[in-house]
């Protein structure tokens, strides 16, 4: 058994797209929508198989900023220190806000934590 893919709503579907594109190496299929509900999805596929499917909705429109119970962030493992350092570095360079790190956690991580466009962290690993 496996995690087939995790979904996330977003605000602006074709920014997040770009944005994991861009920086994840993801590769979206082709955009779904359903003229009845006005939901509008792509899944974005990563080297390893894992997906995640972006979602649009006009009614979903409310995004909690504070710590809750649930989702909390997407972790990406890039295969270094180096990578996770150059990443952030890029992502840095681009403007995104870098929650903490690069650094070793406390548990023997090396990761950093950023904002992805619509303040969803992303912590990258090595």
């Amino acid at each position: 058994m496996k995690i087939s893919h995790i979904a996330l709503y977003v605000e602006d579907l074709e920014k997040m797209r770009e944005f994991y594109e861009t920086y994840f190496g993801a590769t979206a299929n082709d955009k779904y929508h359903n003229p009845r509900t006005g939901l509008s999805t792509y899944f974005l596929s990563f080297d390893d198989q894992m997906r995640l499917e972006i979602m649009q909705r006009p009614d979903v429109t409310n995004h909690l900023m504070a710590p809750q119970l649930g989702y909390t962030h997407l972790a990406f493992s890039v295969g270094n220190s180096n990578e996770v350092d150059a990443i952030t570095t890029r992502l840095a360079s681009a403007g995104f806000q870098i929650v903490s790190g690069p650094r070793t956690t406390g548990d023997g991580y090396y990761e950093s934590v950023v904002l992805d466009p619509e303040n969803n962290q992303i912590e990258i690993t090595k």
